[in-house]
């Protein structure tokens, strides 16, 4: 089956459909590697980060009591934590949302491909399986492209988060630390 062939066959719903999935792929492959590398990046300097921010708020500790030194740190730590935690999860939503509708438009393009077959076939009223077969397993690539684009969104939002989480973890570990040696 040549791609060729099966394009003068297709309609504009198709080809619509077409370059929907490929704008989905390409913008799912640039946001999953960049946001891999990021996420890599900033789990690898998340606790070394707070340790400095936490060095530089402690210079303003002289004259506190306990109570006032402990709210700072943590208030201080909280907010960093939640800017990190939005910094990885940049660019997650697009990943998971290409994961979970690029299968239900390929889906959509199967049937009208397939709608679009039968409606032919009835119209030439020649219904055998030569004239079936081929438009329908053209009709069934817009299916295999669906999840052609669907798995790779899917194993990079889950390395991704898995990693995002590994850093906020270790994020979570030296505040604590960090807190701990604020009471000291």
């Amino acid at each position: 089956m040549d791609f060729a062939h099966y394009w003068q066959y297709t309609d504009a719903v198709s080809k619509t459909l077409f370059f929907i999935l490929i704008a989905l792929s390409l913008v799912s492959w640039f946001v999953g590697i960049t946001r891999l590398l990021s996420s890599r990046q900033m789990a690898g300097v998340i606790g070394n980060e707070l340790t400095a921010e936490i060095d530089n708020v402690s210079k303003d500790f002289d004259g506190l009591d306990f109570n006032q030194r402990k709210i700072i740190t943590e208030q201080s730590l909280l907010q960093n934590i939640a800017r990190y935690r939005f910094e990885l999860e940049k660019g997650l939503s697009v990943l998971g949302t290409t994961a979970a509708i690029a299968p239900f438009i390929g889906l959509f393009g199967t049937v009208w491909g397939i709608f679009h077959a039968l409606h032919s076939i009835g119209q030439s009223g020649q219904a055998g399986l030569a004239q079936v077969a081929g438009p329908v397993g053209e009709a069934l690539i817009m299916t295999g492209l669906g999840l052609v684009v669907a798995i790779p969104a899917v194993v990079f939002f889950n390395i991704i988060t898995r990693i995002n989480k590994r850093a906020i973890h270790h994020a979570n570990d030296t505040a604590h630390a960090l807190l701990a040696r604020v009471a000291r």
